[in-house]
């Protein structure tokens, strides 16, 4: 089990930058595959992006490829969400996930069994 904490959140406004960081504690951060996930109000969470245990791998949604960077340090145990050129939509609380393995995709909030709280983005028009 790790435990995961959430920072960096704010007001922005759009065409901005924010740079999420999760911190990770516990065993073997390493050894999970790490996930960001966005819920805006009355919607359900949805993938954000993606990176895997030895970093080389990422993947994005759609959404915001192009515009969001994840990126870890496992000597630091922590994983980053550099998002730029924000945009209104963005706006959401966003969670930090891990994943010890991937039985399916990636996207789906079940392959992740640790989560933390939260980190509230907004941004303005």
């Amino acid at each position: 089990q790790v435990q995961l904490v959430e920072s960096g959140g704010g007001l922005v406004q759009a065409g901005g930058s924010l740079k999420l960081s999760c911190a990770a504690s516990g065993r073997s951060f390493g050894s999970y595959h790490m996930g960001w996930f966005r819920q805006a109000p009355g919607k359900e969470r949805e993938f954000v992006a993606a990176i895997r245990r030895d970093g080389d791998t990422t993947y994005y949604a759609v959404a915001v490829k192009g515009r969001f960077t994840i990126s870890r340090d496992n000597a630091k145990n922590t994983v980053n969400l550099q998002m730029n050129s924000l945009k209104p939509e963005d706006t959401a609380i966003y969670y930090c996930a891990a994943a010890q393995v991937y039985t399916g995709s990636y996207v789906y909030t079940r392959q992740y069994t640790d989560w933390g709280q939260g980190t509230q983005v907004t941004v303005s028009s």
